[in-house]
């Protein structure tokens, strides 16, 4: 694990970098393995991780229908956080923000990880007391948050829309300090990494095109390079989750969209952290190489295309524009489209399934990136243990059926609501 030493890059920067290694094998599969995780993204990666790094189990593999890093992984805005109210929600993302604090020591490999703060402005008197209740509820559970005045707002961001005649004039915001941002493919590649290395196999190009099943047991997995043999298996594929559980003839509660995120062209700094317009669904943070990331909402119909449409482009710029009225002069130089598994509460699904050996990973909206580590550790101890931990106890799929959901934006579960 020591291959990205100080030492072993002074000697490779003398050497003309000849001497590294891959950072992961490219191995054939195998007949079959003890654990099968469909989909190669930040979830499916941390999961095999944590399930050789905490379980001793390595006998496993890590299906990918592409490559490493083309998923959701790398089709976000980076943004990291824990400030969630519900129990339920709140201890996992918490704890997910313990491990990202440790990730890159753990991993040995820099995520660049960077708790630069997460500001969610307010606008009315209204959104003052949401955020007050929301930021009481969040230090009760032991997660830092800090309810500015519009004064403390403007001194950490001083460049916003203060002005008399704004179109959404900014009361004040909850920061919570430690959220952050991290670079979202090397999260992808320290995973990678840091599970090759303890044995799994990671295998791309590599997609699930059926099942074999003995009743409600799954024996085999059929792919596009033939059929693996598994023990249990873990299936995290994020917006193709309906999909693939479609192979199986099972529906799930969920939707899936297209979200849409934008790089501006680079900059030098001007928003030191992350800052999100409590008055539309808008999100803004500064990348170390200078260009500002920012998106919006989900494009609201049901889609698998990894692409966007033009009118949640504009409706993403307009309340930008509305927050940060500069933004006008900047060049979008770029936009990707991840594919969102909604789910009917807005929480995710971490879960054992009617199937006796399939363990499902889904549901997460607009938090799957900040959650990848948090996901990977819970997800593998569930299917290590065949039940929860304790962080996602309440994130089981039954919930749908008993009526005890996880709704933190308090709409209800609502199907077609996006």
């Amino acid at each position: 694990m020591a291959e990205y030493s100080v030492f072993s890059l002074i000697r490779e920067g003398l050497t003309g970098h000849k001497g590294w290694i891959r950072a992961w094998r490219d191995p054939e599969p195998k007949q079959s393995y003890d654990v099968i995780i469909i989909g190669g993204g930040g979830h499916g990666l941390a999961t095999a991780y944590y399930l050789a790094r905490n379980h001793g189990i390595t006998n496993v593999a890590v299906v990918e229908k592409g490559w490493i890093g083309g998923g959701n992984v790398g089709r976000n805005t980076t943004i990291v956080r824990s400030n969630y109210m519900l129990d339920g929600n709140a201890h996992f993302y918490e704890h997910s923000l313990k491990l990202w604090e440790g990730l890159s020591r753990d991993l040995n490999y820099n995520v660049m990880f960077s708790q630069r703060g997460v500001l969610n402005l307010a606008h009315n008197d209204g959104q003052m007391d949401a955020y007050a209740r929301r930021g009481n509820l969040m230090r009760l559970n032991g997660i830092d948050a800090e309810l500015l005045d519009r004064d403390g707002v403007r001194k950490l961001y001083p460049h916003l829309d203060y002005s008399t005649d704004a179109r959404w004039p900014i009361y004040g915001g909850l920061l919570q300090a430690r959220g952050g941002t991290a670079r979202h493919d090397a999260v992808a590649w320290g995973f990678a990494r840091g599970a090759d290395r303890r044995g799994v196999d990671i295998l791309q190009n590599c997609e699930v095109v059926g099942f074999e099943r003995d009743g409600d047991r799954i024996t085999g997995v059929k792919t596009s390079r033939g059929t693996i043999g598994c023990g249990r298996v873990g299936m995290a594929v994020a917006g193709n989750t309906s999909r693939v559980a479609a192979m199986l003839g099972w529906k799930l509660p969920i939707e899936s969209h297209v979200l849409q995120a934008f790089v501006t062209e680079p900059l030098k700094p001007l928003i030191d952290g992350v800052v999100t317009y409590g008055a539309g669904h808008f999100y803004i943070s500064q990348s170390d190489k200078g260009g500002l990331v920012l998106g919006g909402d989900i494009d609201f119909h049901n889609s698998y295309a990894q692409r966007g449409n033009l009118p949640v482009v504009e409706d993403v710029m307009a309340n930008g524009l509305a927050m940060m009225p500069h933004l006008s002069r900047l060049r979008i130089l770029r936009s990707w489209g991840g594919i969102m598994d909604m789910s009917m509460d807005g929480s995710p699904i971490i879960s054992k399934t009617p199937f006796d050996n399939l363990y499902l990973n889904a549901g997460w909206c607009y938090g799957g990136f900040k959650a990848t580590p948090g996901s990977g550790y819970a997800f593998a101890h569930t299917i290590a243990h065949d039940a929860p931990h304790e962080t996602n106890r309440e994130m089981g799929l039954e919930r749908f059926e008993t009526g005890h959901l996880l709704d933190e934006g308090g709409k209800g579960p609502t199907p077609k609501l996006h």
